[in-house]
This record gives structure tokens, sequence and C-alpha cells, in this order.
């Protein structure tokens, strides 16, 4: 098996179903499994801070919420530059060696929670690496928008996003389990002691960062012996670069922000939000779902936008945010008496399978939108001009999906600030659910007027 691809045409039917097919599937099934320990790594803190002031470790809510938020921050900021890695290095090359930097933050955050002592300082510089998880959704997502037609991109691309999302409730899911017993023995160090008042029981949160380690080192191998890269997708920075002068590449990292963005910074947050408004619930026990629930919409939504169109899919789904908004609304808390927490956890299920299906829908939208300005602007040119106008549609359809992923990623930060700056300036969450629904009717406006609407700029 070549490493590099001299030749890719996946828009060529009969290349597409005689040897395209295969390797894009290969391609696409090893990249799957790296892109979800990487949402594991990135994800690991949202779980680890719930048990950090049981074992020892003196910190105020607010640095809590502020652990739970920086791999958010410096994953949006990391995945800035590995957008433009792939068509740089190569994604084979590029999908084991991001794979493999996982391994720091994950044996770092090990060694680090085995000792009270260690500064809080330390504790961010590691929650920052685990940014490196985050940012690779980027170089991921780039790689394997290159591997197939338009006709199947949106399947494909939902497919690697929401089964690599699904991290994000694997790691809610597996680390509460793992901390429970010395899976490692005597490699893996001494339990901590948990202690809650009068409760108390032995705990290895050490193992939130070392039980990923080892399928880290077998994906990394995987991608490297397994994947490919691709001679045509080869493009310096400089020629990525003109996605910054293109309008509808700032209008989908609007859009994306508010589904993507959602996603990710609704599942940082969720436990410490259900332990702030309904102390009685362990939120440990229903946290990993919400995310499931979305990681597993995000095909179905690439799926549906495939067959009716993006802009139609992600229309219903901020409206219908919107409304599952205003739901959460009425079941919380006032001044900490009331509220339903099954009427609040409902919303919320029901708010992650829309971002998911809305995250599956606009990276479909991505591709049909640079294709068809590419397409139009090589209009009356030839033949020439339309295969050179579909290449260049296809570079910088690659670049966009890695920038606004890296611009989206960014709600995983703000959105958990805005739980603690909400809290702190009113007493409660509500304001920060209200500036979402005001954000999120802006988003369903610009998707109306450039993309779904009849007579839209580029109606897809």
């Amino acid at each position: 098996m070549a490493a590099e691809l001299k030749r890719w045409e996946p828009e060529v039917a009969r290349f597409w179903q005689s040897e395209g097919r295969a390797v894009a599937r290969r391609n696409l099934w090893i990249s799957i499994p790296a892109l979800l320990l990487a949402f594991a790594i990135w994800q690991v803190w949202s779980v680890a801070v719930v048990n950090l002031p049981n074992i020892g470790f003196n910190y105020s809510a607010n640095q809590l919420f502020w652990l739970a938020a920086l791999p958010a921050l410096s994953g949006a900021t990391l995945r800035i530059f590995y957008s433009f890695a792939v068509p740089i290095f190569g994604g084979r090359r590029w999908t084991a060696l991001s794979t493999a930097s996982l391994m720091i933050p994950a044996l770092g955050l090990g060694f680090a929670v085995q000792d009270p002592t260690t500064s809080y300082a330390t504790m961010m510089v590691l929650a920052l690496l685990c940014g490196f998880g985050g940012a690779n959704f980027s170089s991921s997502m780039a790689n394997i928008s290159f591997f197939y037609p338009k006709s199947e991109k949106g399947t494909a691309l939902g497919l690697n996003a929401g089964l690599g999302n699904l991290g994000v409730s694997v790691v809610q899911f597996v680390v509460p389990l793992v901390i429970t017993a010395g899976v490692f023995g005597a490699f893996g160090g001494d339990a901590q002691t948990w202690v809650k008042g009068s409760e108390s029981k032995q705990l290895w949160l050490q193992n939130a960062g070392f039980v990923w380690v080892p399928f880290i080192a077998l994906s990394s191998l995987a991608a490297w012996f397994g994947m490919n890269d691709i001679a045509s997708a080869r493009a310096s920075f400089s020629e990525q670069a003109v996605i910054f002068k293109r309008k509808h590449n700032w209008l989908m990292c609007w859009l994306y922000v508010g589904t993507f963005g959602s996603f990710i910074g609704f599942s940082a947050g969720f436990p410490l939000l259900m332990k702030g408004q309904f102390p009685s619930v362990d939120p440990i026990q229903y946290a990993f779902l919400g995310p499931l629930v979305g990681a597993l919409a995000r095909p179905l939504g690439g799926w549906i936008a495939d067959k009716v169109g993006g802009a139609r899919v992600t229309h219903w789904s901020f409206l219908l945010m919107i409304v599952a908004v205003f739901g959460v609304l009425q079941f919380l808390p006032e001044n900490g008496v009331g509220g339903n927490f099954t009427g609040f956890f409902v919303c919320f299920l029901a708010l992650f399978a829309l971002t998911g299906l809305g995250n599956g829908s606009t990276f479909m939208q991505v591709p049909i939108i640079f294709a068809k300005l590419h397409q139009q602007w090589a209009a009356d040119k030839g033949a020439a001009a339309q295969q050179a106008a579909a290449t260049e549609a296809t570079k910088e359809a690659a670049a966009v999906l890695g920038f606004i992923g890296a611009i989206g990623a960014y709600g995983g930060f703000f959105i958990p600030k805005s739980y603690g700056t909400s809290i702190a300036l009113t007493g409660g969450v509500a304001a920060a659910l209200i500036a979402f629904i005001v954000f999120y009717a802006t988003c369903l406006a610009l998707n109306w007027w450039y993309y779904a609407r009849r007579g839209a700029e580029v109606r897809c």
C-alpha cells in the first residue's frame, strides 16, 4: 500500500467504484477512533474537576469552572493552526503525530492528581494541554473531506465527527468507572481518600488520564501504517489563506458556533450545571447521556442534509433549539427552591440532539457552498477552468471546515464561563440561557437569508 496516493479522483464514478471507496472507508474507520480519543482527552477535565475538592484540592467553584473551560479555550485556538496542517504535512503523518501528542496531557493529569499539593497553575497548564485533543478535530475533518465525493461528504463527515464526538460521552461514562479501582496495580499509583461529609471511599483519580494511554499508542500506530496522504491535496498556508477573504467562511463560523459551540459548551458545563442547580442529583450518573445523544445525532444530521439540503436541517435545528432553551428556563429552580430535574434534563437532551443534527448539516453545507461559488466563477470558461475550479473548491472547503471547527470550539469555553458569570452577577444561570436564545435567533436569521430561502445567495 502506497503511503501517498498520487491519483485521487473521487468525483470520477469509475475510479470511486473500483478503488476509491475502499481506500476512503479505510481512512475513515482509522480516523474515527483517533478522533474519539482526542475528544475524550479534551473533555476529561469536565469529569475530573467534580472530584478534586473531595480528595484534598481546595479550589473555589470559579476555579473549577476555569479548569473545565480552559481545554476548550486552548483547543479552539490550536484548531486555527491545525486547520491548515493536513495539506502542508499530509493527512497520514499529521493524524499519527497529533494523536500521539495526546499522551502528554493524559500522563500529566495522571501524575498531578495524585498529589494534593500540586499547584493550581500546574493544573491550569495541564488543562490547557488537553486542548491538543480539541485541536485534532479540525485537521481530522479537513483530511476526511478530501477522500469523499460531494454526494457523500455529509454522511462521511457526519460519521467521522459524530462517532468522534462520542469521546465526550465515553469519557463521562468511563472515567467514573475506572477511578473506583486500581486498574493499573502498583504501576498506577496509590489510591486517594475521597471524603464528603461522613462518607469516604478509595479513589484512583489518576486513572482518568492513564486509562487512555494504551489506546492512544495503538491508534497512532494504526494511523501511521494504515492511512494515506493525498498528493493532490497538498497546499501551502498562503494558498489556503484565501478563505479569510471569503464572506461565507465567516458566516459559517457564526453558524457553527451555534451548533458545535453549543454541543461542546453544554458538554463541558453539564456536570457542574446539574450539581449547582440540583444538589441532590449525582451529575456523574446523567452527564454522559447528553453528549451521547448529540454525538449520535450528528451522523443523522449529515445523512438527512445529503437528502433534503443542509440549510433546511440547520434552519429547523436552530428554531427548535430556541424552543428547548425556553423549556430549560421553565424547569430551573428559583433562588435554590423548586425546579423540576426531569423536565430540565429532557429539555437538555433535546438541546444536545438538535446541536448534533445542526453539526451534521452545517458541515454538509460548506462543501456545497464552495463548490457552487467556484462553479459560478468558472462559468463559460471551458472544461479546464471547471476542473480547476472543482479542485480549488475542494481545497478551500477543507480549510473552511477546519477553520469553522476552530471558531466553533470557543463555545466550549464561553458557555461554562457564561454560567459562572451569570451566577456571579445575578445569582442564577437564567441570564446566560436568555443570551443563548438571542444568539440562536441571529443564527436562524443568517442561515435563512443566505442559504435556506428561495433566491438565497447560495441555496443549499
